[in-house]
C-alpha cells in the first residue's frame, strides 16, 4: 500500500516537471518571436505600393539625407598622377515614412540586415571625383544598417577612396594644394533629393594624420550643388588645404644650389692666367646645377607654365653662366702678351709674342711700338679690376635675388 502511494506521488511530480519545462519552452519561443524581425515587418502591408526607386517625399518636399564623414587616414599624395588616397567612415541617415514601425521593437534602434537595402529605397550617392572605391570586407563586411523609432535609417560603411585632385604648381614648392571629396546624387534632382551635412558633427578628421611633405592646414565642408542640362543635382564636398613643407626642398634643392653658385665665385679669386682651373670650375658648376634642376622636378608632371622652383634654378644657372662669361671678358683683356708676362716669360719671348700678335716678322719691336705694348699691359690691370668688381657685385646681386624671391613666394 505504501509502495503504491509513493509511486503515485512520483508520477504526479513528473507531470508537473514536464508541464513546467513545456511552459518555459513556450515562453522562450515567444520571446524569440518577439525579438526577431523580418523585412515584411517594416515594409508596408501592401508591398506593391512601395516603390524602392522613388524617394520618400513627405508632403511634396524633397527627401533630406544627412551625411557625416570620419576621415581615418589621408596619404599617398601623388603629384604626377594628381591623386590622393583616404580611408573614411561614411554615415548616411534619412527618414522613410512609408516604412512600418515594428510592433515588437522596444529598443531605441534596431540593427537590420544590410541586404534589405536592395528592397527599400536608399540614397544614390557616389563620389564624383573618385577614380576607385574599395569596400572593406575584412574580417566581416564593414557596414551596418540601423532603424530608429521615427523610421529614420542610418547606414554606415568604411571605404578606401582614390580621389583626383586638380593640383597647381605655379608656386611649387611653396604651394598649397586644395583637394576635395565630392558626394553627389546620381539620378535624383534637388526636387526629389537634397544632401545636407549633419548639423552637429559633419566632419571628423583623425588628428594623428601625418604626411611626409604636406600639412593639412585647414579642412571644411561645403555645398557643391551643380546645374546640368537635366537639372540641379545635390552635392556635398569636403575640402582639404594641403600646405607643402619647405624643409625637404630647403636641404635638397635651395641650399645645394646656392652653394654651387657661391662655389662658382671662387674663380674670381683665382689668377686670370689659370685658364684650365677657372674654365673647369665654371663648366662643372653649370653642369651640376643642371643635373640638380632635373632631379628636383622628377616627381612633378611636365607642365607648360613656369614654377617657383624654375625661377630659382634658372636664376642660379644665370649666375653661374655669368661667372663663366666674366672670365671670358677677363681673358680677352689679358691678351697673349700680358698672360705670358704674368707667367714670368723673358722680354725676348714677350717681344716675339707681341710681334706675332701684331703680325710683324721682326724679332724685336721698335720704340714706336711701346704705346701698344703699354696698352696690352694695361689690359692686365683692367682684368684684375673686373675680378675685384665681380667679387662684390655677384654676391650683392644674389642677395637681392634672394630677398625678392623669398618675399614673393613665402
Amino acid at each position: 500500500m505504501v509502495f503504491c502511494v509513493l509511486l503515485a506521488l512520483c508520477m504526479i511530480s513528473n507531470v508537473k516537471s514536464t508541464h513546467t519545462f513545456r511552459n518555459h519552452n513556450v515562453k522562450h519561443r515567444d520571446h524569440i518571436e518577439e525579438n526577431s524581425l523580418s523585412l515584411s515587418d517594416i515594409l508596408p502591408q501592401k508591398p506593391k505600393h512601395y516603390d524602392k526607386n522613388r524617394a520618400p517625399k513627405l508632403q511634396g518636399q524633397p527627401t533630406v539625407v544627412y551625411f557625416h564623414v570620419t576621415v581615418l587616414s589621408l596619404d599617398s599624395i601623388n603629384e604626377e598622377s594628381m591623386t590622393y588616397v583616404t580611408d573614411i567612415f561614411l554615415a548616411q541617415s534619412w527618414r522613410d515614412p512609408r516604412l512600418r514601425f515594428p510592433e515588437n521593437m522596444s529598443e531605441e534602434y534596431r540593427i537590420l540586415d544590410v541586404e534589405w537595402l536592395h528592397n527599400i529605397w536608399r540614397p544614390d550617392c557616389f563620389f564624383k571625383n573618385a577614380k576607385s572605391v574599395t569596400f572593406h570586407e575584412m574580417t566581416i563586411p564593414n557596414h551596418y544598417l540601423w532603424l530608429y523609432h521615427d523610421k529614420t535609417l542610418l547606414y554606415m560603411s568604411k571605404l578606401t577612396l582614390v580621389l583626383s585632385c586638380a593640383m597647381k604648381f605655379e608656386s611649387y614648392p611653396h604651394d598649397t594644394q586644395i583637394c576635395s571629396m565630392m558626394i553627389e546624387s546620381l539620378s535624383h534632382t534637388d526636387h526629389d533629393l537634397v544632401f545636407i551635412w549633419n548639423m552637429t558633427d559633419p566632419l571628423v578628421v583623425n588628428p594623428t594624420i601625418e604626411l611626409p611633405q604636406l600639412d593639412i592646414s585647414n579642412n571644411y565642408t561645403t555645398d557643391c550643388t551643380i546645374e546640368y542640362s537635366t537639372g540641379n543635382f545635390t552635392c556635398l564636398a569636403i575640402v582639404f588645404n594641403l600646405r607643402r613643407r619647405l624643409g625637404y626642398h630647403l636641404f635638397h634643392t635651395y641650399i645645394p644650389s646656392a652653394l654651387i653658385v657661391v662655389m662658382s665665385w671662387i674663380s674670381f679669386w683665382i689668377k686670370p692666367e689659370a685658364i684650365p682651373a677657372r674654365v673647369t670650375l665654371g663648366v662643372t658648376s653649370l653642369l651640376t646645377l643642371a643635373t640638380q634642376n632635373t632631379q628636383s622636378q622628377q616627381s612633378l608632371p611636365p607642365v607648360s607654365y613656369v614654377k617657383a622652383i624654375d625661377v630659382w634654378m634658372s636664376s642660379c644657372s644665370v649666375f653661374v653662366f655669368l661667372s663663366l662669361m666674366e672670365f671670358a671678358v677677363v681673358n680677352n683683356f689679358m691678351g697673349p702678351v700680358a698672360t705670358k708676362a704674368m707667367k714670368g716669360y723673358s722680354d725676348e719671348d714677350i717681344t716675339s709674342q707681341f710681334n706675332e700678335y701684331r703680325g710683324i716678322d721682326e724679332p724685336r719691336f721698335s720704340t714706336a711700338s711701346q704705346p701698344q705694348y703699354d696698352t696690352f699691359c694695361h689690359g692686365k690691370n683692367i682684368a684684375l679690376c673686373i675680378d675685384q668688381f665681380s667679387r662684390f657685385f655677384f654676391p650683392f646681386s644674389f642677395i637681392i635675388l634672394n630677398i625678392v624671391y623669398w618675399t614673393t613666394f613665402l
